[in-house]
């Protein structure tokens, strides 16, 4: 798979070569302004898998998903001249979702994410299925999917339903910001509506690419994350004048531990060259606190996760995670495939990570705000009393770290049967994923405040600078709020540091250990 940006042009041209997606490519989807187009090597193999089903309608063989009912009426045999109604019906009963439409970004992972599992070759969907995803995805014509709805096994039926109802010139989709019905919505991308092949409804609603799609968003995001807790984290050292020996790499090397050599040594190169911490030798602190001294260790466990999270779903994303499945020889078996629990797992594990990384950031608020422990002005504001400075946004970022420490409970161990106890495991995974965006939200705003905070440090005491790099962050933090010299209206700041911790381009000490942006 290549990507390319295109002279001249605002967008860029990505191949899709299935099985061989990479986070970066996924990461460039979610984003937009990428033009999707299949490899051409993959169509051989969606033509042949499409032979094998034809052939088992002109056999009059017996297969599930093909010529018979689905989940408990499996073994309800369907007249050959009915088939095409029994996709387009599979289609419409699904298609039952509910709560508010799942953001566009998260919908152009899911259009991708399930073209790419179509040409793996062993759905026996028609290529010209796969090539209709992808121009949706390419004009952002994007299918409206309710969020809720789906248990995560036999995959996310109800809201995958939803795209295919557009497939098939019903449900509803987004053009320009204006929702219009599914035959329009294909009528923009010039096509007519399918009337679905034998397979092809099973092959659309099966499979994991709603949950993974989340999954994914929510990894991207707590990347992010992890990224603005260490730079925050090292503004509160220097702030406080903390010690850089706790991130000695012999330290961590005594250990062994991967995550944890990484985060401290890009907490090292972040500080090299500061010239606050040669500062203060002789000045008594004999251990910081665990928030200050454990960062290795702490978003070390925390990279750790996400990275074997980042793992199982980029194999996710390339996987063939429909039933049954078509094989070369023409067999076609049943399995399971469309059971999410691998998503689920990963999903958990971000979810603690989001959560920790929260957790550790707002330690390090209430450090900043001690003036025991800190030695800056009670609550970082000069004439306290008159003025609260930062107290009640140190109240906003417990309260968003203990919400937290609730949604973090795993997704993964809740189960509840559905159809008729035919399928009485289920993952939970497209919950467990969807939670993620709502985490990633409030850790957020606690390591905006953090940073906002830690900066506010640093302004009492500006005879020594930082390194280059902090001082980079700290000069960008001031373009985008001011020193607090008084009380003031602080919600709009801290909107602003929100954004800050989800969209600031990091420096390439971090980008380096970053998942998606490691080279």
């Amino acid at each position: 798979m290549n990507l390319h940006t295109t002279s001249g042009l605002s967008t860029s041209t990505l191949e899709l070569r299935p099985g061989q997606v990479t986070l970066a490519q996924l990461r460039a989807i979610q984003d937009g302004g990428v033009q999707l187009s299949m490899a051409a090597s993959a169509y051989d193999a969606m033509r042949a898998a499409q032979a094998h089903v034809q052939h088992i309608v002109d056999e009059d063989q017996v297969v599930y998903g093909i010529n018979t009912g689905f989940g408990k009426l499996a073994s309800t045999k369907i007249a050959h001249d009915r088939l095409a109604e029994l996709q387009r019906n599979l289609v419409l009963s699904h298609s039952v979702g509910t709560g508010e439409p799942l953001p566009d970004h998260v919908v152009r992972l899911i259009l991708a994410t399930k073209a790419v599992s179509l040409a793996r070759g062993h759905s026996g969907a028609r290529p010209e299925l796969v090539d209709a995803l992808l121009a949706l995805a390419n004009a952002d014509v994007l299918p409206v999917i309710p969020a809720k709805g789906s248990v995560g096994a036999s995959g996310d039926l109800a809201p995958l339903s939803h795209l295919a109802c557009v497939l098939i010139g019903e449900g509803q989709a987004k053009v320009d910001g204006k929702t219009v019905s599914g035959r329009e919505a294909m009528q923009h991308i010039g096509r007519e509506p399918f009337v679905l092949g034998p397979k092809e409804g099973l092959a659309l609603l099966n499979g994991t690419q709603v949950s993974t799609s989340l999954a994914l968003a929510g990894l991207f995001q707590a990347e992010s994350l992890l990224a603005a807790g260490l730079v925050a984290g090292c503004l509160t050292l220097e702030a406080i004048q903390g010690s850089v020996k706790p991130f000695d790499a012999r330290i961590h090397e005594a250990r062994g531990q991967i995550g944890q050599i990484a985060v401290a040594a890009a907490v090292r190169e972040l500080l090299d060259g500061s010239a606050i911490d040669p500062s203060h030798p002789n000045c008594g602190r004999v251990q910081d606190p665990y928030s200050i001294r454990c960062v290795p260790q702490v978003m070390g466990a925390c990279l750790d996760n996400l990275s074997h999270a980042a793992r199982v779903l980029a194999t996710e994303a390339n996987a063939a995670s429909d039933n049954p499945l078509v094989f070369d020889n023409g067999d076609v078996i049943s399995g399971g495939n469309f059971h999410a629990e691998p998503v689920a797992f990963a999903a958990d594990i971000i979810a603690l990570a989001i959560a920790e990384i929260g957790a550790i950031s707002e330690r390090r608020m209430a450090l900043l705000l001690d003036t025991g422990l800190s030695r800056l002005p009670a609550f970082l504001i000069e004439d306290s009393g008159v003025n609260s400075g930062f107290m009640i946004a140190q109240v906003t970022a417990a309260a968003l770290a203990a919400e937290n420490q609730c949604l973090a409970n795993p997704s993964s161990v809740t189960s509840l049967p559905t159809s008729a106890n035919q399928e009485d495991h289920v993952s939970m995974a497209t919950y467990g994923a969807r939670r993620l965006a709502d985490m990633a939200g409030n850790t957020a705003v606690v390591v905006g405040v953090e940073a906002m905070a830690a900066v506010q440090g640093m302004d009492f005491d500006r005879r020594l600078k930082s390194s280059a790099l902090m001082e980079a962050q700290y000069a960008l933090i001031r373009s985008k709020v001011a020193y607090l010299d008084k009380d003031r209206y602080l919600a709009p700041d801290i909107e602003t540091m929100r954004l800050w911790a989800l969209e600031t381009d990091w420096p390439a000490a971090l980008q380096r250990i970053l998942p998606s942006t490691a080279p």
